[in-house]
């Protein structure tokens, strides 16, 4: 039985470190690559694609927390980006055709908060197909699949002849195209009219009772409508992993890991963050390592354009 340690890493969450049986499936490290065109459907996953003309743009924030500090110009080549999280039945086509074996399903349990404890644990069976185990609920087909780690994330976008986004590419996308200067890539706030606009925790600490926004935990892809250039859930209900080793930006005073398995993650999700409403801005970003899988956190692909 592998036995793992999980450690805080930038935020509430969680790092499992293994000394596990090596990782078969395990892909080769990605690559870093660095006015909205109408979504194109791919016959393969059928979650629309969204163009974004590459171009230079100011990433980071002035008054955010010190890891999104300070802004600097970055230059971002034309690509495209899932318009939706990767769903669970887009998953599970890629597990029936190819046979693959997620990280949590090799060590056999997965991150789980468990309310009753106010604590993390490795829940024995928690997979992408029952994120909270396998005594509770099967996840959802358009839910965002989540217990992935970034190594399963990777895998996924390579079988279906995509990568994962940049970080750059991420932001450059919740701002449409880096034009944005709104807090969060629908608007400056969380509820508007009395609606939430998002799928986020409620609340300032893990007492918060959920579900004044609908779901207590994860919701639909694209529940919530889009952005303005067409994009969904780019804050809220599932973090999503980017390509990059995270590094702190340059300039930065922030401690710099050094730390190759030390990966992106962007969006903030369902589920409470020591940074509030910060980890759902279009700045907002935290880190995990590669093989860890949790229950808020999912991906979605993208890949170069002309």
């Amino acid at each position: 039985m592998l036995c793992r340690t999980l450690i805080f890493v930038l935020s509430i969450f969680l790092i499992s470190c293994s000394s596990g049986p090596g990782n078969k499936n395990k892909p080769e490290k990605a690559e870093n690559i660095s006015d909205t065109n109408p979504a194109r459907n791919t016959s393969l996953d059928e979650n629309p694609m969204i163009y974004f003309k590459g171009s230079s743009f100011l990433m980071g924030a002035d008054n955010g927390a010190p890891a999104e500090m300070p802004i600097h110009q970055v230059e971002v080549k034309s690509f495209r980006i899932n318009k939706f999280p990767v769903a669970v039945k887009e998953f599970r086509r890629f597990v029936k055709t190819t046979g693959y074996t997620t990280d949590a399903d090799r060590f056999g349990d997965s991150g789980v908060f468990n309310f009753n404890t106010s604590s993390w644990t490795l829940t024995p069976g928690a997979n992408w197909e029952y994120p909270l185990g396998k005594l509770s609920a099967r996840s959802g087909d358009d839910y965002p699949v989540t217990q992935v780690s970034w190594n399963d994330a990777v895998a996924y976008a390579a079988w279906a002849g995509k990568r994962l986004p940049t970080e750059a590419e991420w932001e450059y996308a919740a701002r449409c195209g880096g034009k944005s200067t709104t807090k969060f890539s629908w608007g400056n706030d969380l509820v508007k009219d009395g609606k939430f606009m998002a799928n986020v925790w409620q609340g300032n600490d893990l007492k918060a009772r959920q579900g004044a926004d609908g779901f207590e935990f994860t919701s639909p892809v694209g529940y919530y409508g889009e952005t303005p250039c067409g994009m969904t859930d780019m804050g809220g209900n599932v973090w999503n992993w980017c390509a990059d080793t995270y590094r702190p930006y340059p300039g930065s005073t922030f401690p710099d890991q050094n730390n190759a398995t030390i990966k992106v993650i962007r969006g903030g999700s369902f589920f409470f963050d020591q940074n509030g409403e910060k980890s759902f801005t279009t700045t907002g970003r935290a880190s995990n390592s590669q093989e860890t899988s949790l229950f808020n956190t999912g991906f979605r692909c993208a890949e170069d354009a002309e």
